[in-house]
């Protein structure tokens, strides 16, 4: 669970002002050791304050900022800060009643932990917060605890980077306090790369194993060591890690350190290996392991997950990424597993574009946009990519598995077609497949699937690269692990990394601040528009638009542009709308495109469908040393049952889209009193709800996964029309796109079926089924009458277990958090307790 203000006390503070320094104290030593944080000195007058800060982003930029602020106080030395703030955190309250001091006087505390320090050994010891080493080397707990760190903290951060060389000093220069002249500088340095730029090959194993929920029961060695010569980077990708429910509701699984130990076991035995980052979503995991001689020039690391199942949240489905750049290369490896079953291959597109558009990594600078996969000097792409064989039966499929035909087997594979078609992985390049389909065998043994579904054998587990100066050693299946029903998959790649000559960087880095000396402060920078109006057509729920604006740096130098909010605005444009980039940089006679994207979701719809918003804003584009341009942005929206309230849908008896806007706004503004003293009586429940669920009941009460496996976007938008302009009469569509089409409706209303007032009494009596019931039995009628009418379709599914596979933890877990939604942020307890309290109405009679 996260750390909130409630977990943290505020125990001192340290005035940055002229008596005040902060150094890296890290010994030459510790910069090559795996699994040194960063260790810094703070002092202040005559005291010295020892810290530890993990390796990552986050400790990078709060020492850049400390620097920062040190940097100021020194431009304006007879300035002295009073510091009065203070004052206000003397004391504070924590806990029932409790009062603490919140921390004694400065002078005070540095004193007792300079004392404290001068009783150690040596000065090169860990400080007074990190504890003395047990007899073995090892640190107690209670210094884990003080510190914060948990053993999986302690696994996340292995590497660290060293100080500062020619080789990371681009780094640097993307470091915030640099402004206009050093984005020019870096600009430069990029595009004359080749000047200062050599190329060293490195080996990587990459590998992706589907272990179907197994734990590990024989040795990985004969995947994991099959090269000849130890690789310099392992990354290792597992696919149903856990299969358990627990596992598939977002817990911890016990599963994740014993494939670990049996990953860590198996490695190469010639040389000795790290494990920089381990990072997992339900039961996908990856681990990135480096040999320990390349540590020290491993940095940036930062790990990022997206789940694709059920309403593109749930981690049943999605993809775990690493990024990190070694020596001056920036590398991601994303571990996937896509969606099931042999006629999903759009799904699997889908599940793609998906993760490469949601999948990102945030920057060192945190004013630069965050990092896509797909902005990296190379991509590594594993997984169980579960794209099948198609147009063969499962005869002829193992007829010319026989006869090792693999190339006419491999024209069949949808993966093959997919890409020649473009539709995903464009850029991307597969080896040859010489070895047999790893999927879909009997668990312990090579015998393809004899169950009574007979899957078809498939290549769902695979391996894809994206970027130049790679070539693949190995792609190969290992027959020899027998624990799942697939065959893990391994390929060796031997990458050209890009690293730096010092002295010809320094050269042209040299060359080009002379270049910049001349020209700066000449001409004010100045922008061609492509366009300065944009309106954007019949924008609809959940449909994204995006409109290109190009600009043209038509100026004497280089320009760096932004989009800057406008008075009494907190941000630069209206919620629905994005501008991608929202800054940049341009060089002389360059040009960028931007794309100025509108999407509507859950959070923007209900004001658009009522009207009291509409699509309009003005964009406000500002030159750093130059002028403001002014875009003007309209459209309009077509109003949706999506996002509006169950009271509104129960007043309206046609198609939401049918409806004059001045009608709905007058329906929006009603309360329940005035709605029936002037109005006819309303509808028991909003008809879109009722044609969605009807046909649920009537075409997917036996539907395999049904609110598990989800559904077709281009599906929803067919749904979402036909519920908003009421044609056809019938819903089109998978079973799976209506199920999940029913989940958005419940997560877009703005007032939740149990209204946010009930909500604490829900929590309160969570644990009686009559009190339950009760608490229903006062929310409006309306409310009232979709919660039972949707538990009672519920309880129907349950009655057919033993075909959709469905139980009452799944629904319960899916539906609470959409039905009993907390008007602040939800922690586990409260969790815990929705589901708890709509629990009792799943499991009534069916009477």
């Amino acid at each position: 669970m996260a750390i909130t203000a409630d977990d943290v006390s505020l125990e001192d503070i340290v005035p940055i002002c002229l008596d005040f320094a902060v150094v890296e104290i890290s010994s030459p030593e510790e910069l090559a050791v795996v699994g040194a944080d960063t260790r810094v000195r703070l002092s202040y007058q005559e005291q010295m304050l020892e810290l530890r800060l993990p390796f990552g982003s986050h400790s990078r930029l709060f020492l850049s900022e400390v620097n920062r602020a040190w940097s100021d106080v020194c431009k304006s030395p007879s300035h002295e800060a009073k510091f009065e703030w203070i004052s206000k955190y003397r004391s504070g309250t924590r806990g029932q009643g409790v009062v603490k001091q919140a921390f004694a006087p400065l002078s005070t505390t540095l004193t007792k932990l300079s004392q404290h320090r001068k009783s150690e050994k040596s000065s090169d010891k860990k400080g007074s917060f990190e504890g003395e080493n047990g007899p073995n080397g090892d640190t107690p707990n209670s210094s884990q605890e003080s510190l914060g760190i948990s053993s999986r903290d302690d696994r996340d951060d292995l590497v660290r980077s060293s100080s500062h060389t020619a080789s990371n000093k681009a780094q640097i220069l993307a470091m915030p306090q640099f402004g206009l002249r050093d984005n020019l500088i870096k600009c430069e340095l990029l595009k004359k790369e080749e000047l200062y730029i050599y190329r060293e090959h490195f080996s990587f194993f990459l590998g992706t194993y589907n272990v179907n929920g197994q734990t590990p029961k024989e040795s990985l060695h004969p995947w994991l060591s099959c090269p000849l010569n130890p690789p310099d980077m392992y990354c290792v990708g597992f696919q149903e890690l856990d299969l358990s429910k627990e596992a598939f509701f977002f817990n911890d699984t016990p599963k994740e350190l014993e494939w670990m130990k049996a990953v860590s076991d198996a490695l190469h035995p010639d040389a000795k290996y790290a494990l920089v980052k381990l990072v997992r979503l339900v039961g996908i995991m990856l681990l990135f392991y480096v040999k320990k001689e390349h540590a020290e020039f491993i940095s940036d690391v930062e790990a990022e997950t997206v789940g694709t199942g059920i309403m593109g949240r749930m981690g049943n489905k999605g993809a775990v990424a690493i990024r990190f750049r070694f020596h001056n290369s920036d590398i991601c490896v994303v571990n996937s597993h896509l969606a099931a079953h042999i006629e999903e291959y759009e799904r699997r597109n889908q599940d793609y574009k998906d993760i490469c558009s949601r999948l990102q990594f945030r920057q060192l600078d945190p004013t630069q946009p965050p990092l896509t996969i797909l902005k990296h000097d190379v991509v590594l792409w594993i997984g169980d990519l579960n794209y099948r064989i198609s147009d063969l039966d499962v005869n002829n499929v193992k007829e010319l598995i026989g006869k090792k035909d693999f190339e006419t087997l491999h024209s069949y594979d949808q993966l093959k077609r997919q890409i020649d078609e473009e539709a995903v992985f464009v850029g991307f390049v597969e080896g040859e497949i010489d070895f047999q389909p790893t999927y879909k065998y009997d668990t312990g043994s090579d015998k393809w699937d004899t169950s009574e579904k007979c899957r078809v054998p498939a290549w769902c587990d695979r391996i894809l690269w994206r970027g130049k100066n790679i070539k693949q050693q190995h792609y190969q299946s290992h027959m020899a692990l027998k624990t799942s029903d697939h065959k893990p998959v391994s390929s060796l790649l031997v990458i050209g990394i890009k690293r730096v000559n010092a002295e010809a960087y320094k050269k042209t880095f040299e060359e080009i601040v002379r270049d910049i000396d001349k020209m700066e402060n000449e001409c004010i920078p100045s922008v061609t528009l492509s366009r300065r109006e944009f309106h954007f057509t019949d924008v609809k729920f959940m449909a994204h638009q995006a409109e290109t604006l190009s600009l043209l740096n038509d100026g004497q130098v280089p320009c760096q542009f932004e989009f800057i909010q406008k008075p009494n605005e907190p941000t630069y444009c209206k919620p629905w709308l994005t501008a991608n980039p929202s800054k940049g940089f341009i060089a002389q006679g360059g040009s960028v495109d931007i794309d100025l994207e509108v999407f509507v979701n859950r959070f923007t719809a209900p004001e658009l469908n009522s009207g009291q918003q509409q699509i309009e804003d003005i964009l406000v584009l500002h030159l750093e040393r130059g002028k403001d341009y002014f875009i003007s942005v309209t459209g309009n929206y077509l109003p949706s049952c999506y996002g509006t309230s169950i009271h509104s849908l129960c007043l309206l008896r046609e198609p939401i889209q049918d409806m004059p806007q001045e009608t709905l706004r007058e329906i929006v503004s009603l309360s329940g009193n005035e709605s029936a003293a002037n109005t006819e009586k309303p509808l028991d429940i909003p008809k879109e709800l009722w044609m969605m669920v009807d046909h649920l009941f009537r075409n997917a009460i036996k539907q395999e996964d049904i609110f598990q496996q989800p559904g077709l976007r281009s599906e929803f938008a067919e749904i979402r029309d036909c519920l908003d302009t009421g044609m056809p009469d019938s819903l089109p569509g998978s079973n799976h796109s209506v199920a999940e089409a029913l989940l958005l409706f419940l997560d877009a209303l703005p007032e939740p079926v149990v209204p946010y007032s009930f909500y604490q009494q829900c929590l309160e009596c969570c644990s009686s089924a009559s009190q339950c019931e009760k608490v229903i039995s006062m929310l409006p009628q309306c409310h009232q009458n979709v919660f039972n009418y949707l538990a009672a379709f519920l309880r129907e599914l349950l009655k057919n277990f033993a075909s959709n596979g469905l139980d009452v933890n799944i629904l319960v877990t899916i539906f609470a958090s959409l039905l009993l939604k907390s008007p602040t942020k939800q922690d586990l307890a409260q969790k815990r307790k929705t589901q708890e309290f709509f629990q009792h109405f799943l499991i009534q009679s069916s009477s």
